[in-house]
């Protein structure tokens, strides 16, 4: 071991503290990131049960691959006769595309449902009610006609595409494939309705006049955006697709984006959905026709935190479609759902599944028995039975968007309220009235009184908020209403006419389980609130008095009822409740939590805002109850019994509420919470991330009691939104590393300097202030000056800075750790190598084994056959061509092998080189050193070190091998970007694959030109770079604007840009040694220098 020990000393290989720091910090983030993704999520959904058929759908077209199919789901336990039910076929139909690695089956929990709604009709009343309140999503509410439906119209025929569990994420030409049998698909069931109606007309039975001229498309994952990539294909039939709902899909990005061709095939298709929405003109100018798209609604519906594949910033459709057209909305701000769900949950949800299936129900137009044709009216429908008015009343304690018609009928009086309940209460029917002389008001019991509030004299002194909670049922349990002051009216109507019931503005949120009780009025604990109303200064304006009424309910079992709040109002200036959170303050609570203390009679909305995003550093609220009012001190035991403070104070005070708002994921309702972690599924601190990333935390909490809130960042879930966050952007990072220690070692050649190894260049580029600044600091300088240029919003300035060096860092740690593992396997299999060859020469020399001396003569005679001496001597062109090969014809990773294998020797020939004439030094100098103390005991000479030719034959072979080291990770990172995509072709073997994109093998072809033109330092193609302005134009220049463009890709979250870089310096070479040909200098500047000690 002692010859390794000089082959690594005389290299300069031990990793110093730079390295050692960043890898414990990335190997710190590791694990925690990695316990925190493996902790089980606590999910709230429901299991749908299902009795599922599964009916083939022939195939006409003979050019269609064969090994996909069509199906239509049938939902019962009864044996049916397949193609007696194909031909009763007359409901809409809605095609479902799975994704990645999916399943046609995934359709059967969302068609259960669907045929469950269609036989039990539509929701009660109220939920239409409360559904959307005002504008949003870019419907225009006002004048959409349409009447709620009693029982729906027409049912929903679910057809499902079978696309062989292919991993579509993996690949861009699956992707490619899957979107054309998918019109295929379109296409032969409104085929299938044609042959149906048809066939029952020919056989007299009652037929239908309105056949289907389109399908509903709803997708899961890739499938979402494969239905997108449909609707804009070129063979597609027209307005054939004018619904889309997608579930947990991208639509930005991939979110594996590590081939070429995914980026290419998103953008192309991101491209034609942005121009399907312009208006075509003629060259002149002059107008042609409508936009392509201007049919066509897309609905986005995303996972939230829960789902770890796909992030909320990549199902937004902002940039895509606009608002007019479409919206994204986040599975836990949606009506009836409320809920983040892992990627898989969301196809099986049976909260969701059945939102979504009266969504779709809802569209079928009663007169036709299809969809909606009106745009409009589709995404009215769309909205009101998704968007619930709580995200839009609550947007970060903003005032909520109102008209000024509620002032006018203060004012002017109307003949009809602006808005009013179904049921109609009398006044008979309520007891005396009550007045309410404080800013609070508390109702214990459905008593069946009105109490009045005084907005003038309870909304001084900045209180001029109005909030109300309550677990009573809107209109048939409490009501409110705004009632102006006579003598301050112009109208002559009466005041009775110009009372505006407000009720209806109250939103729905969703309520936690509420208590078990043994026997009627028996609960232990305040009922969870359900119901919420927040009034701003500028909807009560012109109103004197705000009255709450209450229902009459009798006693129970001759008992009054339990005295506990079922609703709680509050006169209160948003100021007194707010509490600002530093983001010092929430990076220090991870070791020491931060504890805010809620007195009795304090603000009913505590608004919490966050410096830092909870998607980057999700924290852990607790709220434990300290009082309540309720004082035991004195009484009897017998009529305390064993009731403690916590217990009474839960029966006093109703449970807590957090609502959290985000602008990018929208709403996030935390019910119940006494100790929660709070996370959003928001995307901050990244290149594209607005200027703002605080987050708004509104906590409902009763005044009647006093709170100990603490505040807990977690390291566990910071961690692991770390990782899933900026796991693209570390990966472009790690290209930028390993091309800027390219970079350092060939300056250091350039300077007639050896090689230096490559984790001394990595450490290198890690020292402060000179490297680190110019390679990590500067790209992220001219990130923001590039914002400034193009108009764009800037990202949030120290998080976008702190993070992007954390990414970096961390990079450097997996690059290190990737060289450092290399090297020793390396050192390790010279080792047993060289060990195991001079044995072998050893024993060869001993002619009694005769098969050793047999083989090693048929080894001769095999290398000196003629066509093995011609591979021999031009094993790069043999190599080059094979690779090429493999790109252009099979797949890019196989050729990317190939080139990692020229590495892998070369370095492996290297490094044996090195032990060899390490042992060999080793042995001369024992030897003389024997003969000197023999011959002149008491001599002393100058130890000599060996003969120069040995020594300058060791360093030729370390640059050697800390040249093409360099080069395998560059390519090793490479080929691991294409390794998924290779699975996926792996999977398709025998089914007739296409060959690859040409975009991905044009950019490998390049990479593999890199390789082979560079592979020595002395030969190096970029090293003959023409000057340009009098100055020579070296290959470190060419690597450090490589890395910059690497890190720039990075920054963007899409690592398949790295290459293009890669490519670049390929084609360079291949362009330079090209020219060298012409002008017949084979010579190399630099080659001189190989020996030169």
């Amino acid at each position: 071991m002692r010859d390794v020990r000089f082959a690594m000393s005389s290299q300069c290989v031990r990793p110093r503290l730079r390295i050692v720091g960043v890898v414990i910090l990335a190997a710190w983030i590791g694990l925690t990131a990695l316990f925190g993704l493996l902790k089980p999520i606590k999910n709230g959904c429901i299991m749908t049960y299902m009795y599922p058929t599964y009916i083939p759908i022939s195939v006409t077209d003979d050019a269609t691959p064969g090994r996909y199919g069509l199906y239509l789901y049938h939902e019962g336990w009864r044996k049916i006769d397949f193609k007696e039910h194909l031909n009763k076929l007359s409901g809409v139909p809605v095609l479902f595309i799975p994704g990645n690695a999916g399943s046609y089956k995934q359709v059967r929990s969302v068609a259960a449902e669907s045929d469950r709604a269609y036989q039990g009709g539509p929701f009660e009343r109220t939920f239409y009610q409360e559904a959307s309140l005002f504008r949003g999503g870019g419907a225009d509410t006002e004048s959409v006609d349409y009447d709620l439906p009693s029982q729906y119209s027409n049912r929903l025929d679910w057809f499902a595409v079978d696309l062989e569990g292919e991993h579509s994420a993996m690949d861009g030409r699956i992707l490619e494939e899957h979107t054309e049998y998918v019109v295929y698909a379109i296409h032969r069931i409104l085929d299938q309705y044609k042959e149906s109606h048809d066939t029952r007309e020919r056989e007299g039975a009652a037929v239908s006049s309105n056949l289907p001229d389109n399908v509903i498309l709803v997708g899961h994952s890739m499938g979402g955006f494969v239905a997108r990539a449909a609707a804009v294909h070129p063979r597609l039939r027209k307005s054939a697709v004018q619904t889309i709902l997608t579930l947990s899909s991208p639509h930005q990005s991939p979110p594996l984006g590590l081939q070429p061709s995914l980026g290419h095939y998103f953008a192309q298709v991101n491209h034609e959905w942005k121009k399907g929405y312009e208006v075509q003109t003629s060259p002149g100018g002059s107008y042609v026709s409508d936009p392509l798209l201007s049919g066509v609604v897309v609905v986005s519906i995303a996972g939230g935190y829960n789902d770890y594949q796909v992030r909320s910033k990549l199902e937004s459709l902002d940039g895509i479609v606009p608002s007019s057209h479409g919206f994204m909305i986040s599975s836990t701000s949606m009506k009836n759902v409320w809920l983040s769900m892992e990627h898989q949950a969301i196809l099986w949800c049976n909260q969701l599944v059945v939102q979504v299936s009266h969504t779709l129900l809802s569209l079928v137009d009663s007169k036709t028995s299809q969809p909606f044709s009106d745009t409009e009216k589709r995404l009215w429908v769309l909205t009101r039975m998704l968007q619930s008015a709580l995200a839009q009343s609550f947007n970060g304690m903003t005032p909520m968007k109102v008209s000024h018609e509620l002032a006018m009928v203060a004012s002017k009086g109307s003949e009809s309220q602006l808005s009013t309940c179904p049921l109609d209460w009398k006044d008979d029917a309520l007891d005396r009235d009550l007045y309410i002389q404080t800013s609070t008001v508390t109702i214990l019991a459905m008593d069946g009184r009105r109490r009045w509030l005084d907005i003038e004299l309870l909304g001084s002194n900045g209180k001029n908020h109005f909030i109300f909670v309550t677990n009573l049922a809107p209109c048939s349990g409490v009501r409110l209403h705004l009632w102006p002051e006579k003598e301050k009216s112009n109208s002559n109507l009466p005041v009775c006419e110009r009372v505006v019931e407000v009720t209806s503005k109250m939103v729905l949120i969703p309520a936690g389980p509420a208590p078990k009780q043994s026997e009627p009025g028996s609960q232990t604990e305040q009922a969870p609130p359900s119901a919420v109303l927040k009034l701003g200064p500028e909807e009560m304006r012109g109103f004197r008095f705000l009255t709450i009424s209450v229902a009459p309910r009798e006693a129970i079992s001759g008992k009054p009822p339990v005295a506990v709040s079922m609703a709680v109002g509050q006169f209160f200036n948003p100021e007194e409740g707010a509490v600002e959170v530093s983001s010092q303050s929430m990076l220090l609570s991870t070791y020491w939590a931060k504890e805010i203390f809620l007195k009795e009679d304090h603000p009913l909305a505590y608004n919490l805002s966050f410096a830092t995003s909870l998607g980057l550093l999700p924290t852990t609220l607790s709220l434990k109850t300290a009082g309540c009012g309720i004082n035991t001190f004195g009484l009897p035991d017998g009529e305390t019994g064993d009731l403690d403070k916590d217990k009474l104070c839960k029966l006093r005070c109703f449970p807590p509420v957090a609502l959290a708002w985000d602008s990018a994921s929208g709403l996030h309702v935390f019910a119940n919470i006494y100790s929660e972690t709070i996370v959003i599924d928001s995307s901050p601190a990244l290149w594209s991330s607005q200027s703002s990333e605080k987050t708004t935390v509104m906590l409902l909490v009763d005044p009647h009691c006093s709170y100990t809130a603490s505040v807990h960042v977690s390291a566990p879930a910071m961690s692991s939104r770390f990782v899933l966050l900026y796991g693209p952007q570390i990966v472009g990072f790690s290209f930028a590393v390993t091309v800027f220690a390219l970079m350092r070692q060939a300056n250091q050649w350039d300077n007639k300097l050896s090689v230096p190894p490559l984790l001394s260049a990595v450490e290198y580029n890690l020292e402060m202030p000179s490297p680190f600044l110019l390679l990590a600091a500067l790209p992220l300088i001219i990130s923001l000056f590039y914002s400034f240029l193009m108009a764009q919003p800037f990202p949030p300035l120290t998080s976008f800075t702190v993070v992007s060096l954390i990414c970096f860092l961390m990079a450097n740690a997996f690059i290190s750790l990737l060289i450092i593992v290399s090297r020793f396997a390396f050192q390790a299999s010279a080792l047993v190598h060289t060990t195991v060859k001079s044995r072998c020469q050893a024993l060869e020399r001993n002619y009694s084994l005769a098969f050793l001396h047999w083989f090693s003569i048929i080894s001769s005679s095999f290398v000196c056959l003629k066509a093995v001496r011609i591979l021999k001597l031009n094993t790069t062109i043999v190599m080059t061509l094979v690779a090429v090969t493999l790109v252009s014809f099979l797949h890019p990773a196989l050729g990317l092998f190939v080139l990692l294998a020229s590495h892998v020797l070369c370095c492996h020939n290297s490094m044996c080189c090195i032990v060899m004439a390490s042992r060999r030094k080793e042995s001369v100098n024992q030897k003389n050193e024997d003969e000197r103390k023999t011959r002149h005991p008491s001599s002393r000479e100058d130890p000599v070190s060996g003969d120069l030719s040995e020594k300058s034959f060791i360093e030729t072979q370390a640059d050697i091998f800390n040249h093409r080291h360099g080069l395998l990770i560059l390519h090793l990172l490479a080929a691991l970007m294409f390794v998924p995509s290779l699975a996926a072709w792996f999977q398709r073997i025998g089914t007739g694959q296409s060959f690859p994109w040409f975009a991905d093998s044009a950019l490998c072809v390049g990479v593999i030109f890199h390789g082979i033109l560079n592979s020595r330092p002395e030969s190096s193609s970029l090293r003959s770079f023409p000057f340009l302005s009098g100055h020579q134009l070296g290959p470190h220049h060419i690597y450090l604007l490589a890395g910059y463009y690497c890190f720039f890709s990075g920054l963007e979250l899409a690592p398949y840009k790295v290459f293009y870089a890669i490519a670049a310096l390929g084609y360079i070479s291949l362009a330079l040694k090209i020219s060298q040909v012409n002008k017949n200098d084979l010579r190399f500047r630099t080659k001189s220098r190989i020996h030169r000690n």
